[in-house]
């Protein structure tokens, strides 16, 4: 699916440095490093506020946290996405309220979140899926509309833009009152370890953020709020620096891969390639199509492994159909879009050192099975 060791051997040189200075400096905890690591980062974002913390879960929580929501308060999430989504709302307290998703983008659908919004919606959580904008414009409206938070998941888009009706154009994670991110191994920036941030353009905020992530204190041993202990240790942020310099490079190398796989699959019977919302730009942390038929998804990705092609199922299991989360009373059918994406959706290898002949390959068996099955 990835080739981090490739990706990793062609900045060894830079690594080894990093990696030699946080050795020299011995700060291992919030070391210079963290610093340089957030202003660069908020550079890169167009001047928002960052917060690094431990992973994109500790993220999801201190971004709820900072709310400052009742318990029992009702969180609007999408019916189609990773149970962090879920499961940071739950742990504080909070309801989950799943919303159906948009057939094409795979991302929240507007309507279905205005039609969840109660008296009791303390914020919505917009997960920018695979790669692209969730519609900020409406959904951003809809919070201010009802007076609640708009909370941006950007784990999966980091570097993505929205275009505004206005002609503004804003960086994903830095719209709402607080965006977050994973630095997980795996993401367009990822770490040789764990990690995660979050982004606001209010200083504010952003202090308290801090003040949340380090045990809720505003110096050592004066606690002014219940916090947690997440933060990003001084080695990763040493090596994310280096990565974070090549992240619009790789960004337009996936962007040209995507642009092969839509000419080597586009005309496939059977296949529906990644839609794109023409008011985002999309940095495809995944590539994934739609399998239509049933079981025809799960035929095709034993094909193509057999013939060589890891393919990956981002999610099998809708959220609520989780058993962590039957406690919410939701039912088989009641987000038919999410359930069926869950079928249907099939992630094909993505990275920024995928080759054209690579991409081809891919398509040619892609194209040969579902022709003939």
């Amino acid at each position: 699916m990835l080739d981090l060791a490739a990706e990793h051997a062609a900045l060894q040189p830079a690594l080894d440095a990093a990696v030699r200075e946080v050795l020299a400096e011995a700060a291992f905890i919030q070391g210079p490093a963290v610093g340089q690591f957030a202003a660069e980062l908020g550079h890169h974002l167009g001047g928002a506020h960052v917060v690094p913390c431990a992973n994109g879960t500790d993220a999801l929580t201190l971004a709820l946290l900072s709310l400052n929501l009742p318990a029992g308060a009702e969180v609007i999430v999408p019916a189609f996405t990773y149970v962090a989504t879920l499961e940071a709302a739950a742990l504080l307290g909070l309801r989950p309220v799943l919303a159906d998703v948009r057939p094409d983008t795979f991302n929240l659908d507007p309507a279905a979140v205005a039609a969840a919004l109660t008296p009791r919606t303390g914020a919505i959580i917009a997960v920018h899926l695979f790669g692209q904008c969730a519609d900020l414009e409406v959904l951003g409206t809809l919070a201010n509309a009802h007076g609640v938070d708009l909370v941006e998941d950007n784990a999966q888009a980091l570097g993505a833009t929205f275009q505004f009706a206005s002609g503004k154009i804003a960086h994903a994670g830095a719209v709402g009152a607080v965006g977050t991110t994973s630095f997980f191994p795996s993401k367009n920036l990822g770490a040789l370890g764990d990690g995660g941030a979050l982004f606001t353009r209010d200083p504010a905020r952003a202090a308290l953020l801090q003040q949340l992530a380090n045990h809720g204190q505003s110096q050592k041993y004066h606690h002014q709020r219940i916090g947690l202990n997440s933060r990003l240790d001084t080695l990763q942020a040493a090596l994310l620096r280096v990565k974070l310099r090549q992240l619009p490079a790789n960004t337009a190398a996936r962007q040209a891969v995507a642009a092969r796989y839509d000419g080597a699959l586009g005309d496939v019977s059977g296949l529906q390639i990644p839609a794109r919302d023409a008011r985002s730009s999309h940095v495809f942390h995944q590539y994934t199509v739609q399998v239509e038929g049933p079981g025809r998804r799960d035929a095709l990705r034993e094909y193509l492994h057999q013939c060589g092609v890891p393919t990956a199922v981002y999610y099998p299991v809708p959220a609520h159909q989780q058993p962590a989360y039957a406690y919410l009373g939701y039912q088989a059918g009641q987000f038919p879009v999410a359930e069926r994406l869950c079928e249907t959706v099939l992630s094909l290898p993505m990275h920024p050192l995928l080759t054209a002949a690579q991409v081809a390959y891919v398509g040619e068996v892609m194209g040969f099975y579902l022709a003939n099955n």
